[in-house]
C-alpha cells in the first residue's frame, strides 16, 4: 500500500484519485517537464527531467493498471477497423505522452528512433468506421476526427482538413500545420510549442488554455478565434510570429 500511496504522490494527488483526475496531472506534470522546454546546452537539467519523465510514466501506468475495469461495450457498440500490412508498418499508437520517447543515454535526451507499432485509429463524422492513424497526414481529410489527447508532435499535416475537429489537450510540439483548416476547430488547452501554423485557417478556432509560445502564424486567418475571457487573454503567446496575420477582431497583424 505504500508503494501506491507514492504514485499519487509522486503526481501531486490524493489517495483514490479517479482516472481522469491522474490523467490530467500526468498531463501537467509531463508539459511541465517536456525536455523541449528546457535549455539544449543544460545536460544536468535535461538529463532530471527525462527521469521525472519516467518517473511519471511509471506512476500513471501504476495507478491505471490499479483503477475498476470499465465494462466492455455490447456487440452492436463496438467498432472495427481493417488492419493491413501498410497500417501495421506505419502506423503508431500516440495515446501515451511521452512514452519510450525519450532516452537518459550519456545523460542526455534523444528522440528514439524505433517507436512501438500498434493499430491507432480516429472516427470521423461520416462514418461509424475506423481509419488508420498515419505518421505521415499531408493533405488527409480529418474534418471533425476525435484526437482529443492525442500527441502529434513532430508530425506533418500540411494542407490538412482539422475543420470543427477535437484537438483539445493534445500535444502538437513542432508539428507542420501550414496551410491546414482548423475552422471551428477545438484547441482548448492545446499544446502548440514552436508549432508550424503559417496560412492556417483559424477562424472561430477555440484556443481557450491553448500554448503557442514560438509558433508561427504568418498569414494566419484569425478571424473570430476564441482567444479571451472577459478581457483576459487565456492563450499563451510568448514569442509568437504574427506577421501578417489576421487577428480575431478581423485586424491584419503588421
Amino acid at each position: 500500500m505504500k508503494e501506491v500511496e507514492q504514485y499519487y504522490r509522486v503526481l501531486g494527488l490524493e489517495i483514490g484519485a479517479s482516472l481522469e483526475e491522474i490523467n490530467q496531472a500526468y498531463r501537467d506534470l509531463a508539459f511541465i517537464w517536456h525536455p523541449d522546454r528546457l535549455p539544449k546546452d543544460n545536460e544536468r537539467l535535461l538529463a532530471k527531467a527525462v527521469a521525472k519523465l519516467q518517473e511519471l510514466n511509471h506512476a500513471r501506468e501504476q495507478l491505471k493498471s490499479r483503477q475498476p475495469r470499465q465494462p466492455r461495450p455490447s456487440t452492436h457498440q463496438r467498432t472495427h477497423s481493417v488492419t493491413t500490412p501498410q497500417t501495421t508498418a506505419y502506423s503508431q499508437s500516440y495515446n501515451d505522452y511521452p512514452r519510450d520517447r525519450y532516452s537518459n543515454h550519456h545523460s542526455s535526451y534523444q528522440e528514439t528512433s524505433h517507436h512501438s507499432y500498434a493499430h491507432q485509429t480516429y472516427n470521423t463524422p461520416n462514418s461509424s468506421s475506423q481509419r488508420p492513424y498515419y505518421r505521415d497526414l499531408t493533405g488527409a481529410d480529418l474534418q471533425g476526427a476525435n484526437l482529443k489527447e492525442k500527441d502529434l508532435s513532430g508530425r506533418k499535416l500540411i494542407q490538412a482538413n482539422l475543420s470543427y475537429a477535437d484537438l483539445s489537450d493534445s500535444f502538437l510540439h513542432k508539428v507542420n500545420l501550414e496551410g491546414a483548416n482548423l475552422f471551428r476547430a477545438n484547441l482548448f488547452r492545446a499544446n502548440l510549442l514552436q508549432a508550424n501554423l503559417r496560412q492556417a485557417n483559424l477562424q472561430e478556432v477555440n484556443l481557450i488554455g491553448a500554448d503557442l509560445s514560438g509558433a508561427d502564424l504568418s498569414g494566419a486567418d484569425l478571424t473570430g478565434a476564441k482567444v479571451s475571457s472577459g478581457n483576459r487573454i487565456m492563450v499563451k503567446l510568448t514569442g509568437v510570429i504574427l506577421k501578417g496575420a489576421i487577428l480575431p477582431d478581423g485586424t491584419l497583424h503588421r
